[in-house]
């Protein structure tokens, strides 16, 4: 089954592009580059047969329950988040290492200071992954980690209720053209990043699971230095029900995974 809804693609200019977070010390505050609104046909891959499996498309969709209330502000609850998405990804992917070190709850609220990301975009530029590697883990394990295969990927859930408005959706990554992407600067008030962004294609193949639920997820490929295919994704503006008001909710969890040492490089397409 397919639908229409409205996603904001990038635009390609001339000049460097950034987003600026907490713009002018004002937490929530956000300065964006400008964006186009386009109507695109989404494929939901909940009532198909598609091959849309991490391996083929770069992202997974997993039923996964868990009992933490995310929305506890004092964070109880993520060391058993933390080890609950560990236990997830070594189950689904082959890999030895997960490290999670950024949580995001995001409510579709006006007076939310995260609210879902409408902007089509993946996480991090080659040089963005590379830099926050060393963010992460010094310069000197960076080095170590880059010399096997790593990867960023992120996990979302929706939170409280299912989703009824605004789903995560993907588009298939052999879909895209290299020239779609475009190099994004994110500012922090304390860091600089770099992401990257996707200007409209008419070939882009467009999914999405309807109906998630905060026992299921969606894990998806941000970076991989082997490269598995980064994924652009973003929110996209659409109501499963209309007669439903339920706030869209979601928490997206970071991590950097390390996978096993196969001892050989026939997955490496660097």
């Amino acid at each position: 089954m397919t639908t229409t809804a409205t996603v904001n693609y990038h635009i390609h200019k001339p000049e460097r592009q950034a987003f600026e977070l907490d713009a002018g010390g004002i937490v929530g505050n956000l300065i964006s580059p400008e964006l186009v609104a386009t109507q695109v046909t989404v494929l939901d891959v909940r009532e198909t047969d598609n091959d849309t499996s991490f391996k083929s498309a770069s992202v997974g969709f997993a039923a996964f329950k868990t009992d933490v209330d995310v929305l506890n502000d004092a964070r109880a609850w993520q060391p058993t988040y933390d080890a609950e998405i560990q236990h997830l990804l070594k189950k689904e992917l082959d890999v030895e290492q997960v490290i999670i070190f950024d949580h995001t709850v995001r409510i579709d609220d006006g007076r939310s200071e995260r609210k879902p990301a409408r902007n089509v975009h993946s996480d991090y530029s080659n040089d963005g992954a590379q830099q926050r590697l060393i963010d992460l883990l010094g310069q000197e394990q960076a080095a170590e980690w880059a010399a096997g295969h790593y990867a960023f990927i992120n996990v979302w859930r929706p939170v409280g209720a299912y989703i009824n408005s605004s789903p995560l959706g993907f588009i298939i990554p052999a879909t895209v053209d290299e020239d779609d992407w475009i190099l994004l600067d994110l500012i922090y008030p304390d860091r600089k990043g770099q992401i990257l962004g996707l200007a409209a294609n008419p070939a882009h193949e467009w999914i999405y699971r309807s109906k998630m639920t905060p026992h299921e997820v969606a894990y998806f490929n941000i970076f991989d230095n082997r490269g598995q295919p980064s994924i652009a994704h973003s929110a996209i503006d659409m109501i499963e029900n209309p007669d439903i008001h339920t706030v869209r909710k979601s928490i997206e969890s970071r991590t950097l995974v390390r996978y096993r040492d196969r001892n050989d490089n026939t997955n490496n397409k660097a």
